[in-house]
C-alpha cells in the first residue's frame, strides 16, 4: 500500500522542517505572481475575490520569496535528482535565475500543450511551461519521450489544477519506486494521486486547509494510507533535547 504525509503550513516553513537530503523528487506548482495581473485583467474571472488576493482558494507565492524557496528544495533534494516548477513564461524568466543561483541546474523548459486555447486579450494561451531543473547529474528513465506534454486541461476544478496524468510522467521519468515525491504547493492534490499510481511514496503541503481536505480524500480514493508523522514543533523539541543529550556525552 502507498503511503503519504500532508502538512498544512507555509511552503517554505515547512521545507525548513525537512531533513537534509530526504527527498528523491519535487513537482510544484506555487500560485506565482504574474497571475495577479491576469485577474485585474479579468482573463481568470471564474475564480472567486477575496480580501487576500483574488480568489479565495489560495494566496500568491511573490516572486521576492523565489531564493529562499528554491534554497530549501536544494536543500531537501538528494544528490543527482530532479526538480519540476510548473509556471507561465512571464514566471519562467524570473525562476530560472534565482534557481541556478540555488544550485539547480537548468535543462530546459518542457511545454504541457492544454490541447485547447484559454482566455485572453492578445494570443491565446494554449500551454504552460514545466521548467526542467537538475541537482548533480541524472538520467531520466525513458528518452523517448517528447517535451511537449500534451492532456487537456482540466474544467471546473480546483483553480489551476493539473491533470495527473502530466505528474505522472514526469514521476516515470525521474523517479523510481518508493521514492519519496514531494509538492510543497500541493493544491488539489494531482501530484499525491500520480505518486500514488506510480508506486510512490508522497508529502505534501499548502497553506489552505481546503487544499488538504481535497487531497486526502483524493489519495484515499487511489487506497493510499497516512504515514505516521511528528510535529513540526516536535521534532525541533527531540532535536534540541538530541543535542543536550550528546553535550553530556562529550563532558564525560
Amino acid at each position: 500500500m502507498q503511503t503519504y504525509q500532508l502538512h498544512h503550513l507555509d511552503a517554505v516553513n515547512w521545507l525548513r522542517g525537512l531533513p537534509t537530503e530526504s527527498v528523491d523528487l519535487i513537482i510544484t506548482d506555487p500560485p506565482y505572481e504574474s497571475l495577479e495581473k491576469h485577474r485585474k485583467e479579468g482573463t481568470t474571472t471564474r475564480l472567486k475575490r477575496s480580501k487576500a488576493s483574488s480568489n479565495n482558494w489560495f494566496e500568491i507565492f511573490p516572486n521576492s520569496r523565489f531564493p529562499e524557496l528554491f534554497s530549501e528544495i536544494w536543500r531537501v533534494l538528494k544528490r543527482n535528482s530532479h526538480f519540476y516548477l510548473f509556471c507561465d513564461p512571464e514566471t519562467m524568466f524570473i525562476a530560472k535565475p534565482i534557481a541556478e543561483a540555488a544550485g539547480f541546474r537548468f535543462w530546459k523548459p518542457l511545454i504541457w500543450d492544454k490541447m485547447k486555447i484559454g482566455m485572453g486579450y492578445h494570443y491565446r494561451a494554449r500551454y504552460e511551461c514545466i521548467l526542467f531543473f537538475e541537482k548533480g547529474k541524472r538520467k531520466i528513465n525513458n528518452l523517448s519521450i517528447s517535451d511537449i506534454i500534451s492532456f487537456p486541461r482540466i474544467h471546473k476544478g480546483y483553480p489551476a489544477e493539473k491533470p495527473v496524468e502530466v505528474s505522472e510522467i514526469l514521476i516515470q521519468q525521474s523517479s523510481s519506486v518508493g521514492d519519496i515525491v514531494l509538492d510543497p504547493f500541493m493544491g488539489s492534490g494531482s501530484v499525491g494521486v500520480a505518486a500514488t499510481r506510480e508506486r510512490r511514496r508522497f508529502w505534501g503541503n499548502d497553506i489552505h486547509i481546503e487544499a488538504l481536505r481535497l487531497t486526502e480524500s483524493r489519495l484515499r480514493l487511489e487506497g493510499a494510507m497516512a504515514e505516521k508523522t511528528k510535529t513540526l514543533a516536535t521534532s525541533k523539541k527531540q532535536k534540541k533535547k538530541q543535542n543536550n543529550t550528546n553535550h553530556d556525552v562529550l563532558d564525560k
